[in-house]
């Protein structure tokens, strides 16, 4: 009698194993699944909320570093402990007393005081030019010979009839003679004596037209021979022997002109022609300076001779005209110069570098380096500055001020100077500080003496 198996109640491994897929079946039969986008097994999904919170976190912490940056970056870094924090660098000068040159600067032509222009004055020949292009000549050095053998010829005719009158004249003369001896014996009419004196003046007006004549030609055979009327420089040979010039032609045959000396027109502005005329008035010569183009080099100094009677108003100017030696032959005809007029000179002023003084709006002031390393807004008052120095009201001398780094510096500011110069400055005030010390201490100590 068969018996009954009793039925297993579990789950056929089967059945779990057809929920995964099989990693050792065949690739021809194994299921493909798609690329997990989901959480893991066993991995709780994140919500939007906690992803929300992750992305505050993030930004939190981002935030507390750019403000720790950006404390660091004002206040500074820390400076280690035995190390002074450094302060900003300037470099420094000294104030000095001194005079100060007042100048009026302007822009001027060089221009000759003669400039001869040559033509001729008689109709003939070159026959032979005795100068060089650019030669210094004398005045009265020959310059051009033109063909004088016509003038020669007409002078010799004119002084042949200038000979001839004199002879007719001499012997009216002395028929004038007898005449008058004879009629003072009645031997001739009253008439005959009066036409022999008229004769006489004839010949005598013949004669002075002989030699009016004879000066004419003179003068004429003199033209043959042209000489330099200034000393000066001759410029580029206009003609050549052989050409032929003639009398009251437009064609030039050299031109001269007088370097030594020489002048300088420059044109002053109307603001400034009162302390000008101001000196003038007071019978001062003052003297101008020549600069070349860069106004880098000087090239001449000179004095002021005239000054033009009207102002031009075009410009607001007015023409001033300055005599130079020029001795080296520096400054050339039409050349561009800078002029520098010195009107006057500022005595016992205190001086410090142009660049030292600064401006807020129409106020001035300059930046004082203290012995302790800081520095303290000095106003001051400008009176006048050139290109490199300005005298100033307000500051005393001997003091040190800042020339560089104005854009770190304020009241009590802590700065490092540095440059060699800026310590020979430093040096300079604490020797001047120590001698006035020792200045004070020495009357102290005597006025404390019985």
């Amino acid at each position: 009698m068969a018996q009954d198996t009793p039925t297993d109640k579990r789950t056929p491994r089967a059945s779990l194993d057809d929920a995964t897929p099989r990693a050792l079946d065949p690739p021809d039969t194994q299921q493909l699944t798609p690329p997990e986008t989901g959480p893991r097994l066993g991995e709780r999904p994140r919500t939007h909320r906690e992803r929300r919170r992750w992305v505050w976190v993030g930004g939190g912490v981002l935030l507390i570093i750019a403000l720790i940056v950006l404390t660091r970056a004002c206040s500074g870094s820390k400076v280690p402990a035995g190390r002074s924090q450094p302060g900003a660098a300037v470099s420094i000068a000294q104030s000095r007393r001194g005079n100060m040159p007042v100048y009026v600067d302007a822009l001027g032509t060089v221009t000759p005081v003669y400039t001869v222009t040559v033509y001729s004055q008689i109709t003939g020949r070159v026959m032979a030019v005795h100068y060089r292009e650019g030669q210094m000549v004398k005045q009265g050095a020959p310059l051009v010979e033109i063909d004088p053998r016509p003038y020669e010829a007409q002078l010799t005719t004119a002084e042949g009839t200038l000979k001839h009158d004199e002879g007719l004249l001499a012997e009216a003369r002395m028929d004038l003679k007898r005449y008058q001896d004879a009629y003072a014996r009645n031997a001739i009419a009253k008439q005959t004596l009066d036409d022999q004196a008229a004769t006489v003046e004839q010949y005598e007006g013949t004669v002075k037209a002989d030699q009016g004549t004879v000066a004419y030609d003179k003068v004429q055979l003199e033209y043959c021979h042209i000489v330099s009327p200034i000393t000066g420089r001759v410029g580029l040979r206009l003609v050549d022997p052989g050409n032929t010039v003639f009398a009251g032609g437009s064609s030039t045959l050299l031109v001269i002109t007088q370097l030594q000396p020489i002048t300088v027109v420059f044109n002053v502005s109307e603001d400034d022609l009162p302390q000008v005329q101001e000196q003038l008035g007071g019978a001062k010569t003052l003297t101008v300076d020549a600069f070349d183009r860069s106004n880098e080099h000087l090239l001449e100094s000179g004095k002021l001779t005239s000054l033009d009677n009207q102002i031009d108003t075009t410009t607001g100017t007015v023409r001033f005209r300055a005599e130079f030696p020029n001795q080296k032959l520096l400054l050339f005809p039409n050349q561009f110069v800078n002029a520098r007029l010195l009107v006057k000179t500022l005595q016992n002023v205190t001086i410090v570098p142009a660049a030292a003084v600064q401006h807020n709006g129409t106020n001035a002031f300059v930046y004082v380096v203290n012995p302790d390393d800081t520095v303290h807004v000095q106003p001051v008052q400008s009176v006048y500055s050139n290109d490199t120095d300005t005298a100033v009201q307000g500051l005393n001398p001997g003091v040190n001020v800042a020339t560089s780094g104005f854009d770190r510096l304020e009241n009590g500011v802590k700065v490092e100077v540095r440059g060699a110069a800026s310590a020979a400055a430093r040096a300079g005030s604490a020797t001047s500080s120590s001698s006035a010390g020792e200045s004070s201490a020495s009357a102290s100590a005597g006025s404390q003496a019985p």
